[in-house]
């Protein structure tokens, strides 16, 4: 049995701002519960809903030193869903009402989870073989790790994965305060090491200290070698490659199942979805007041509303997607710009553009079964999961060939008839516009040749049951 502790500032469904929560929330379910023992541990963040955090059990506290700071820790532990979770308790640091606030208070705030969790683990009766570390809120633990924690017997034999979910975050701030915070000594902040353009790098820290590294597609992985997609970091990518590789992330099959879906007027699944899905085409439609009619082509999107997902090339264009035959429906936050924009053409064309600026699952999953087609023009895209989602729901996706939606999309080919979706390589509006136009013609001229996309799109497998089982050789591979 090898014991891995997954580490990450957020998990479903004690918190959720991203898809890392649904990540770290779904997978370590579809482990293989005979040969690894996968427990998790978070920060007890004030906002985790009061219902489980009545339930979680306390079982001790200590003091730790954070440089010169003494600081309480507590800990508490929770079954959920057959997975051991751990919280550690600190008011000061996990009051707010959202779980990140400022980069400043972040940067202690992380730092100190990172030692508590090391702290902990004696006292947990839990000693695992690997620590599986996510982004940078967790960057310092293989720092510390490789630190004074390698003095006690216990640590010797621990290995650290770091998982990059997205190398544009990467917990950045000057290098006076960061020695304050963690008490490290000079010799951690050179280049090679934690120092990065003359800050210090919590991700640098992780990737340059972990025993191996992940990210979450094989496309994004040699993409951050590169630098355009490198974040300033493509050289110790580079260095590091012999060691990094990358493993698409999944989707949970049970929330996401078109067939049992409890969120959606009309449940199918592959064999009806030509009678029922428009069914919910048509509910959605009534919903959201627009124009009802099957001769439409609705497009979906539910983003954050910024650039990195690929907005101003919509902005550039929005006047020629709007067009008649066309439904554009949007969920989500982000940017005010894009905010306006939407709210502006959901003004403009209210029979055929509809704007929901702020999120909602349940309206996420109607749109995903109810749309026809699904775009996701990102600039990158280091994994992304609504493709994955709305291919089990036979809404085609419309993506551009970045990262996971490059590895996961494949581009519909008309003289082979396969593909499971459609796909525009540079980034580019027009280039973009014209797949878009390429894919309504699909849809109202070749209308079997678009049920067969759908079809091929629904049978692909993209649970976690693959990605759980890539992680368990890996796991394997670092514990010989």
């Amino acid at each position: 049995m090898k014991n891995v502790l997954y580490m990450a500032s957020e998990c479903v469904p004690f918190i959720k701002t991203g898809g890392l929560a649904d990540v770290i929330g779904s997978l370590p379910k579809y482990m293989n519960k005979d040969e690894y023992d996968i427990r998790v541990i978070l920060p007890k963040y004030k906002v985790i809903p009061e219902n489980l955090k009545e339930k979680m059990i306390y079982k001790t506290n200590f003091y730790m030193d954070l440089s010169w700071r003494n600081q309480y820790v507590g800990l508490f532990e929770l079954e959920y869903a057959g997975i051991i979770f751990y919280f550690i308790d600190n008011e000061f640091y996990f009051t707010g009402n959202t779980p990140y606030g400022n980069i400043y208070e972040d940067i202690e705030k992380f730092a100190f989870y990172c030692k508590a969790c090391l702290s902990a683990l004696p006292i947990l009766d839990f000693k695992p073989d690997i620590i599986h570390c996510h982004d940078w809120q967790t960057g310092l633990l293989p720092v510390f790790l490789k630190d004074r924690f390698m003095e006690n017997k216990f640590y010797k034999d621990i290995k650290t994965i770091m998982t990059i979910h997205n190398l544009k975050f990467q917990g950045v701030w000057d290098v006076t305060t960061i020695k304050d915070i963690t008490g490290l000594s000079e010799y951690y902040f050179t280049s090679d090491k934690l120092e990065a353009y003359g800050n210090a790098n919590y991700l640098k820290g992780g990737i340059v200290y972990a025993d191996y590294i992940t990210t979450v597609s094989n496309s994004y992985a040699e993409e951050i070698k590169t630098p355009f997609y490198g974040e300033g970091l493509d050289g110790l990518m580079r260095a590091r490659s012999n060691t990094l590789s990358g493993i698409v992330n999944g989707i949970d099959y049970d929330e996401y199942n078109p067939m049992t879906d409890p969120l959606i007027s009309h449940n199918y699944d592959q064999s009806n979805f030509r009678k029922l899905k428009i069914k919910n085409k048509r509910a959605l439609q009534e919903e959201l007041g627009l124009t009802r009619g099957d001769k439409k082509f609705m497009i979906g999107i539910v983003s954050r509303l910024t650039d990195q997902k690929g907005f101003d090339l919509i902005d550039y264009v929005i006047e020629e997607l709007c067009s008649e035959d066309t439904q554009l429906v949007l969920l989500g936050t982000g940017e005010q710009k894009y905010e306006n924009l939407f709210r502006h053409y959901a003004w403009k064309y209210g029979d055929r553009v509809s704007a929901n600026i702020y999120y909602s699952d349940e309206r996420a999953h109607k749109i995903y079964a109810g749309c026809d087609a699904f775009l996701m023009p990102s600039l990158f895209e280091p994994c992304g999961l609504s493709q994955l989602i709305s291919l089990r729901y036979g809404t085609v996706p419309i993506v551009r060939e970045t990262g996971g939606l490059r590895d996961t999309v494949e581009p519909y080919n008309e003289f082979e008839s396969i593909g499971t979706g459609f796909s525009f390589t540079n980034y580019n509006a027009h280039e973009m516009l014209s797949v878009i136009r390429y894919a309504k013609n699909v849809y109202f001229n070749s209308k079997k040749e678009w049920n067969k996309l759908i079809e091929r799109g629904m049978s692909k497998d993209f649970s976690w049951n693959n990605s759980a089982k890539l992680y368990e050789e890996l796991y394997n591979k670092i514990c010989i």
